[in-house]
């Protein structure tokens, strides 16, 4: 397959994920919540997980975003249902480094339509956008380290 046409594959997969989000709304019971803001471009993401005995069972979210923000948040809670809390924050590490561009290891993951996102690691202004879902999930459980200050 051409680079075009790969690139073109992957416009699909998010505009699929952005038009047909996967888990948004509200969780059936009661979880762990955060919100998370990106003020320099507006995005928003509220991301409930229920979370027992370390496994993530469920994950929702709800908000407001470009295609990119709100597929990424559509893509990470697919991802994440069924991991255990660990899993769940090595995805997320091997994600970001993916959005760096740095080499990534996917190991045991199969990043299926995450992949789709690897091309907005060429553009930076960009990645915050990708990656906001991801932050909250990292802040929902307790990994608040490697949190970007310009979240909010």
């Amino acid at each position: 397959m051409s680079m075009g046409n790969l690139d073109q594959l992957y416009r699909q997969v998010i505009m699929d994920h952005y038009k047909t989000p996967r888990n948004k709304g509200d969780l059936e019971q009661e979880g762990l919540t955060v919100q998370l803001n990106n003020p320099t471009c507006g995005d928003r993401i509220e991301l409930q997980m229920a979370v027992k005995d370390g496994k993530i069972e469920d994950a929702k979210f709800k908000g407001d975003g470009c295609s990119i923000s709100m597929a990424s948040a559509s893509m990470m809670t697919e991802a994440i249902k069924g991991l255990t809390i660990d899993r769940a924050l090595q995805l997320s590490e091997i994600f970001s480094e993916m959005m760096l561009g740095q080499e990534y290891d996917e190991g045991e993951f199969d990043l299926g339509d995450i992949e789709a996102l690897q091309g907005v690691s060429k553009f930076p202004a960009r990645i915050k956008c990708a990656t906001l879902a991801w932050k909250a999930m990292e802040k929902s459980v307790g990994k608040e380290d490697d949190i970007d200050e310009d979240f909010e």
